[in-house]
């Protein structure tokens, strides 16, 4: 974990500096986008694992990524998600995260009670509190830009 925590701030900060530093502090979108003086602001980092309920039935699965897709692309339109997206097959049985613009984890839990994928127990989730660039919340506009498919 503190290797992805690590990894995650370090990109962040790679993103940072690999900015051109010719351009001018933007007080009106730092504003908008809940930036402090260093341009950052706190977000909850969700760790999305394989949960404890398997669920044979492939049509039932079907529906529950369905609803795990629909409810990410909710919040995301709704400003309370950042980034998601899926880990590859790895030994931790880490499935996913999401990080989510929102300052506690309690505001966090209440958002992933929301998704089908954790409800049904197909997957549980593990909090952290995130310390990361504002820019982070112009992330899905950019997407929906360069997308040409939606999920």
């Amino acid at each position: 974990m503190k290797k992805l925590l690590f990894l995650l701030f370090l990109s962040t900060a790679f993103a940072v500096s690999a900015q051109d530093t010719k351009t001018t502090y933007d007080e009106a979108l730092a504003k908008k986008l809940g930036a402090d003086e260093h341009g950052m602001k706190m977000y909850v980092l969700v760790i999305l694992k394989t949960g404890d309920k398997e669920i044979a039935d492939t049509k039932q699965r079907g529906e529950i990524f369905a609803g795990h897709m629909k409810n990410i692309q909710k919040m995301a339109d709704e400003g309370k998600l950042a980034v998601a997206g899926p880990f590859e097959k790895n030994g931790s049985n880490w499935r996913g995260l999401y990080i989510f613009n929102v300052s506690t984890i309690a505001e966090a839990k209440a958002l992933t009670e929301t998704d089908p994928a954790i409800s049904s127990g197909m997957m549980k989730a593990e909090f952290y509190e995130w310390y990361g660039t504002a820019a982070m919340m112009e992330v899905n506009r950019i997407h929906n830009t360069i997308a040409k498919k939606q999920f």
